[in-house]
């Protein structure tokens, strides 16, 4: 489902992630449909769709650095963004110190990024962010947090639809030349 930068709430909303800098994101319940397989030697498994990898390359051809802040520790958050190309911090209890670190080099500052959750755990960052956004099937408490909530659930390409909508509204903006 294609969604329009009119779906955004107000013009301050469109505002504010036009000037993103840095899309971050919850792995869990955001890249997957928050369900894991387990097996009988306890690996884990999870299941992804492909087109957020897309969604993603078009952000970064976009100019936005990308990066997935996770509580999770399981080497499967780690290979897939290894896959995507994707900078990941695993194993934090502190999202937001963890997220403010890995800006500090590129010059990049909490309010000039987004973070696209899907549950408590994301509330203090979701709280630090200049742009707060949500998968649809999020958990009811941080609902009210958001600025954004996708359409899609997560797993199901919510992920590219939230970089789909920053793409649509940085080509949107009118060009001096």
């Amino acid at each position: 489902m294609r969604v329009s930068p009119s779906s955004l709430a107000s013009d301050s909303d469109r505002t504010l992630l036009t000037g993103v800098r840095c899309a971050a994101f919850d792995f869990d319940g955001v890249f997957t449909d928050n369900m894991v397989i387990v097996s009988e030697d306890g690996r884990e498994s999870v299941r992804c769709t492909r087109a957020d990898g897309i969604g993603l390359t078009r952000l970064r051809a976009a100019g936005v650095l990308t990066v997935v802040i996770s509580t999770e520790k399981n080497p499967v958050v780690s290979a897939r963004c290894r896959k995507l190309q994707l900078p990941c911090i695993q194993g934090t209890d502190d999202k937001v110190a963890s997220l403010a670190d890995w800006l500090k080099p590129h010059g990049i500052t909490l309010q000039e990024t987004s973070f696209l959750g899907n549950d408590v755990n994301d509330e203090p960052v979701l709280r630090a962010v200049g742009f707060p956004a949500v998968v649809a099937d999020a958990h009811p408490d941080v609902l009210s947090l958001a600025r954004y909530r996708t359409v899609t659930p997560g797993g199901y390409g919510a992920v590219r639809e939230f970089c789909d909508l920053i793409c649509t509204l940085r080509s949107s903006l009118p060009t001096h030349g």
